[in-house]
């Protein structure tokens, strides 16, 4: 039975670093780009209009709490990613070290984070394209610009330009799209720098009476804040997918994934400061692009259109990252057997898993057509968080089962930092909504029938060889 079997942890560890492999030409640089790349999307781009509804101008401590969450967590997959430098991330981490069973739910979880994901970052992509094309005088029918019920008041019915960029950018990763160093780095740039000059030029409008009082809803409001836009800082774990093509691991990951959280950290405090400080909170109420809104407010519109520009080109790119990586965990889960093999087929003449590929694009681009960007977001925060908590117990798991495994990087302090991950995660998850923890417990339930009524009969663990 291969419900608590695990895979052989020596043998995957020697497969990462037999030789023939990936080449090692990434430095501590280049992983904090990547981090850096990954993380700048939606969260900083639409869901700090969100979070200052909900928190107030205390969102710039929310922004704290949530980067304390995923910093202790970081640390964890640092260890992992070393030690283990294969793909899959948490999912063949767990089948290494919890079994099998446990792996599958992790998988699934990550199908409902890297899935909806996508869908959030694409409604985030919908709201500044709007914007942008608006400027220039273009306007899409109200029916057709958002989710129903996702802006107060106004009645509409499907939100086409989040559908359209799913199915483009699907289409591109059909046919062999990849993402390169070069490219990421340039993404990063056009991001920072619309970042950058946000702060710059929002600095002169700020009014400091905005910012009182700081904590209008109190703690609660805070944490339930935090809880929401730790989607923004979604992404850093995509550093740890690179482990096998890092030149010193053990010194440039942790440097690469604490670095590229930092970055963000401060980007998002100050940010977030600015906007509260140039806008009433209140204002944000239903905004999908709160950024070139404090601009607009501030008769900035043309350094709004720059915003709405570099939004559009830096989500475009994360749409493209989560998409790959859900594909990839599909593909992972189908070679290990738990889901159907023809989700693992590769196609002839692109070498992509095309089918899966497609699967993943029309499912969630119809997501996230028709259902708010603020319940996806809860939706995968409450996975990630999940996960993360999975990883760090993992990490304790680890160093009580094989002490006498080479680990190229050690997490500092555990089972303190591990638990105080787990403690983090837990406290954030318990200020989400109970429609959410309803919704995702359904989703795991889901698995579990599907796991029991398919996975486990032809897993490759409970095959004869």
């Amino acid at each position: 039975m291969s419900l608590f079997r695990t895979k052989n942890l020596d043998d995957m560890v020697a497969q990462s670093r037999a030789a023939g492999g990936l080449k090692k030409v990434l430095g501590p640089l280049d992983l904090v780009m990547m981090g850096i790349g990954a993380i700048v999307g939606t969260g900083i781009f639409v869901l700090t209009g969100t979070g200052a509804v909900t928190a107030g101008p205390a969102l710039t401590l929310s922004f704290v709490i949530a980067a304390m969450a995923c910093g202790f967590a970081a640390l964890c997959y640092a260890e992992f990613a070393s030690t283990i430098p294969v793909a899959g991330s948490i999912y063949t981490y767990s089948y290494a070290t919890m079994g099998e069973l446990v792996a599958w739910m992790i998988g699934w979880d990550l199908l409902l984070e890297y899935g909806l994901a996508t869908s959030a970052v694409s409604v985030g992509w919908s709201g500044y394209f709007q914007s942008l094309i608006g400027g220039l005088g273009i306007k899409l029918p109200v029916a057709l610009t958002a989710a129903p019920g996702s802006v107060p008041g106004v009645d509409t019915l499907f939100n086409l330009p989040a559908l359209i960029i799913m199915l483009l950018l699907t289409a591109m990763l059909s046919f062999g799209v990849r993402e390169s160093a070069r490219i990421n780095s340039v993404m990063v740039v056009i991001k920072i720098g619309v970042v950058l000059l946000f702060i710059v030029v929002g600095a002169r409008y700020v009014e400091p009476a905005n910012w009182q009082p700081f904590m209008p809803f109190g703690m609660q409001g805070t944490m339930s804040a935090a809880a929401l836009v730790f989607f923004a800082f979604i992404g850093f774990d995509a550093v740890t997918s690179a482990a096998e093509e890092v030149k010193r691991p053990e010194r440039d990951l942790p440097i690469g994934i604490i670095g590229s959280l930092v970055v963000c950290t401060i980007l998002y405090v100050i940010v977030s400061a600015i906007m509260t400080g140039i806008v009433p909170y209140q204002q944000f109420a239903g905004v999908d692009h709160p950024v070139s809104l404090a601009l607009q407010y501030a008769k900035q519109n043309w350094v709004a259109g720059f915003v709405d520009l570099g939004a559009i080109l830096g989500m475009t790119t994360v749409i493209l990252v989560m998409t790959y990586g859900q594909t990839r965990v599909i593909f992972a889960m189908s070679r290990d057997g738990l889901l159907p093999k023809r989700l693992s087929s590769v196609h002839p003449k692109y070498g992509t898993p095309f089918f899966a590929t497609w699967i993943v694009g029309i499912v969630f681009g119809l997501i996230a057509a028709v259902v708010p960007l603020g319940v996806l977001a809860e939706l995968i925060n409450i996975g990630t968080l999940a996960a993360f908590c999975l990883v760090s117990v993992a990490v304790i798991v680890l160093r009580k089962t094989r002490p006498d495994l080479p680990r190229a990087f050690r997490c500092p302090g555990v089972p303190i930092v591990p638990g105080l991950a787990i403690i983090f995660c837990v406290a954030l998850m318990t200020f989400l909504s109970k429609t959410t923890w309803i919704a995702f417990g359904i989703w795991l339930a889901i698995g579990l029938l599907v796991y029991f009524a398919y996975s486990r009969r032809h897993s490759l663990l409970n095959t004869p060889k």
